[in-house]
């Protein structure tokens, strides 16, 4: 199972980092074990001051397939959940600046909670609106109307350099509104505002 992340999906949230609106997707790729299930609490590390949460919508791949058209790609979505991207942005930023890739930034273990998942027939995947609570106040909120790449090219794009798999994970992009996490907070995680996600930080 892999995971396979989006970055810069969403204009606002490019923006609010300094970064360009990309010409074709960001993608990076997480390690199995940051995959934190059932609202399992998630512990700070000690490499890192700043993690930041970025809520996003999690695609799960329902069956194989390589060089995808794009027409046909929701055809490989299977379900739908959600999920937050756990980034030490500084250490993001460190490797940054020193040109080097910024895995460690994003994979480490625990670094991607998940809800469960529903199927994806249950919803328009154009349309789905999606939000993040900390300590009982909204602090993200998105619909993949705003996505700058849709599921469908994502997936067409992905599948050109990376073979899909039955239960692969694709982290689709996060909105504007991302922050730091400190011990004690608890967020929460909606999709179409029902709340799916619950992660306590220790």
């Amino acid at each position: 199972m892999k995971i396979i992340c989006v970055g810069r999906n969403y204009s606002e949230h490019a923006a609010e980092l300094n970064n360009p609106v990309p010409s074709n997707p960001i993608i990076f790729l997480k390690p199995d074990t940051a995959i934190l299930r059932e609202n399992k609490a998630f512990y700070l590390p000690s490499f890192s001051k700043n993690i930041q949460f970025e809520i996003e919508v999690v695609l799960k791949i329902g069956k194989e397939g390589k060089n995808i058209a794009e027409k046909f790609a929701s055809k490989y979505i299977s379900e739908i959940g959600i999920g937050i991207d756990f980034t030490a942005r500084d250490l993001q930023q460190e490797f940054k600046e020193k040109g080097l890739p910024w895995d460690l930034a994003k994979g480490f273990d625990g670094s991607a909670p998940i809800s469960n998942f529903s199927p994806a027939e249950n919803f328009d995947l154009s349309n789905i609106s999606f939000s993040l609570n900390k300590n009982g106040n909204q602090v993200q909120n998105g619909n993949t109307s705003s996505c700058i790449f849709s599921f469908d090219y994502l997936i067409a794009y992905i599948s050109g350099f990376i073979t899909l798999k039955t239960g692969d994970l694709i982290f689709t992009g996060t909105p504007s509104g991302v922050g730091p996490i400190t011990i004690g907070d608890r967020l929460e995680g909606f999709l179409e505002n029902e709340k799916i996600l619950s992660v306590d930080i220790k």
